[in-house]
């Protein structure tokens, strides 16, 4: 078949876009849980985990464009990393976590060579579950958990430039919590979601108001357990909800505050099947997104959004090449989706995807005319090219984006043994300086 390396093909293509791995599938040194993904100030995404070759400690990555390499020390923190979460604040990268020695609550920040202590070491007064860290206006850290010095109830505390101190009463949910997430409003007032054993594990949001934590609405609020709470703030100020709903066979709902009562964002329930681990972001046209481990798709990633009338797929559902657990989702300054997860089909390994176009670098209509054939095929392909080719590099993908064959190329027709390859539909890409052109065929 022949393809045209057009810019007006590309933008029309149904290969435009797809779900792409982020360097290798893999990447970590090894196992890995608690994935977190966020956007540094030069664009480039960072990675915290609990890494199992290092002590099941704090480990950070960063993608250069080419690689995953190591933002400081591997295995830096005190002890293991429970609950990692990964911001950044003016250009550096915070991560806290709960000490697996003591379970006690830490906050730690990269300082451009190494790792060190945001205030002292293990700062709350018992365990500290569900660890969840956020930035004020100002700039102040405040770390949200399920504190076991107060009866397993919620408590935030934040960073007042020598100690931590606590925000308002300490423990001052009415009852024990778990899957604790902290968030600012427009108005600079931190709210807290969490599943709440108070109203049998429904779920509530409350804030703090400068005096007292209060509810948001009604306490429990869904309409039975909530697990996996994520909380974000529109960019009209609106808190919204993420949660698996028991009550809806386990899909994910999401729910908004109007100002006076929480409403659906869509059905209850919206998912095919259960879904693990939700994660809610907001993309810059104010749309809520939610990435998950989707039941219904073997455990695999997916993402869905919410376009005003129903949430839909974002590309394929179940991208993922294998089971995804503790999926986590960021959006980088153009908008793309990038999604971090332990890689059950890559040894629980770290793995970051992408929605991204295929063809990134097409920036003017120029053609290479490309043929592949036999196609389908069985052990071999042939790409013959016309035109002028100096020097370039075809790529061949499997439809998550996982990159399998790299060949250099050199002459307008080239053999590829594609016999290694199981049975399915690949892509083609050739790169060749600015121009590129992309191909499909079928492996039989």
């Amino acid at each position: 078949m022949i393809l045209f390396a057009q810019k007006n093909w590309i933008d029309q293509s149904p290969l435009d876009y797809m779900w792409m791995n982020v360097g290798n599938a893999g990447f970590s040194e090894g196992s890995t849980l608690y994935t977190s993904i966020a956007f540094g100030p030069s664009g480039q995404p960072y990675v915290a985990y609990m890494d199992g070759n290092h002590g099941s400690k704090a480990t950070v990555m960063k993608y250069d464009g080419t690689n995953w390499t190591n933002v400081g020390n591997t295995g830096f923190s005190q002890g293991g990393a429970w609950y990692i979460c990964l911001l950044f604040k003016s250009g550096q990268p915070y991560v806290a976590y709960s000490n697996g020695v003591n379970l006690k609550g830490n906050v730690m920040r990269f300082e451009g060579t190494s790792w060190v202590n945001v205030g002292p070491a293990d700062f709350t007064p018992g365990t500290a579950d569900y660890t969840s860290l956020a930035f004020n206006s100002s700039g102040q850290p405040y770390l949200a958990f399920m504190d076991g010095s107060n009866s397993g109830k919620a408590s935030v505390m934040k960073f007042d430039g020598n100690n931590w101190i606590f925000v308002g009463q300490a423990g001052f949910s009415p009852g024990k919590i778990a899957n604790t997430v902290l968030a600012f409003s427009q108005s600079n007032q931190p709210y807290v979601a969490f599943t709440d054993y108070y109203y049998p594990k429904k779920a509530s949001v409350m804030k703090y108001d400068g005096v007292n934590w209060v509810y948001v609405g009604t306490p429990g609020i869904s309409a039975g357990e909530a697990n996996y709470t994520s909380l974000a703030f529109s960019p009209s100020g609106q808190p919204y909800l993420a949660y698996m709903d028991v009550a809806n066979s386990s899909k994910t709902t999401v729910i908004r505050f109007d100002g006076t009562n929480w409403v659906p964002v869509g059905p209850a329930g919206f998912t095919q099947g259960m879904a693990y681990y939700t994660c809610l972001v907001f993309n810059s046209s104010g749309e809520p997104n939610v990435t998950f481990c989707d039941f219904a798709n073997y455990g695999k990633a997916s993402l869905m959004r919410f376009d005003g009338n129903s949430w839909t797929y974002i590309g394929s559902a179940g991208f993922s090449s294998s089971v995804a657990n503790n999926p986590t989702l960021a959006f980088n300054s153009s908008d793309k989706p990038y999604v971090a997860f332990t890689d059950q089909g890559n040894a629980l390994k770290a793995t970051v995807m992408k929605y991204d176009m295929v063809a990134v670098g097409v920036e003017e209509n120029k053609y290479i005319p490309i043929s592949i054939s036999p196609n389908p095929a069985n052990t071999k392909i042939r790409v013959e090219l016309s035109g002028i080719l100096t020097q370039g590099q075809i790529i061949i993908m499997n439809i998550t984006g996982q990159e399998l064959i790299h060949q250099s190329i050199k002459e307008s027709n080239s053999v590829i043994d594609i016999s290694n390859l199981p049975s399915g539909i690949y892509l083609l890409k050739l790169n060749n300086r600015n121009e590129v052109s992309i191909g499909r065929f079928i492996k039989n």
